[in-house]
């Protein structure tokens, strides 16, 4: 029975697509379902074979791992360099969503803790 190797539900398409590369680079036989139209389920890559399961697992365990060192490269690298997005970059790029989300915060914080009490 097919075993589910990577649900596809919030995986950026990039990812995906490298994980599909690695599977085929490595002559691990897999199939992929597609989203269902209401959003139900996301799609994702299954395999089949266990013996090839466990060999992708340990194959993707590497590659998450050498993602997740690139990807923390890439942050420090913007940085040094400024490009880093920051909450001050933020406000100034868009000062109504930023202030608009934190009036929001505010406002479920107040209700959260003050309607229980005014409900007394």
């Amino acid at each position: 029975m097919a075993k589910l190797f990577l649900n596809l539900r919030n995986v950026p398409a990039d990812e995906a697509d490298e994980v599909r590369d690695l599977l085929r680079a490595n002559a691990i036989d897999f199939y992929e379902t597609q989203p269902s139209p209401w959003g139900i389920s996301a799609g994702g890559l299954w395999i089949e074979d266990a013996d090839q399961l466990a060999r992708a697992r340990r194959l993707m365990a590497d590659y998450q791992s050498a993602r997740r060192d690139r990807a923390r490269a890439q942050r420090a690298a913007d940085q040094r360099e400024g490009r880093a997005e920051t909450f001050m970059g933020q406000l100034q790029a868009r000062p109504e969503y930023v202030v608009g989300m934190l009036a929001a915060m505010a406002a479920i914080i107040v209700l959260t803790l003050a309607l229980p009490w005014m409900l007394l």
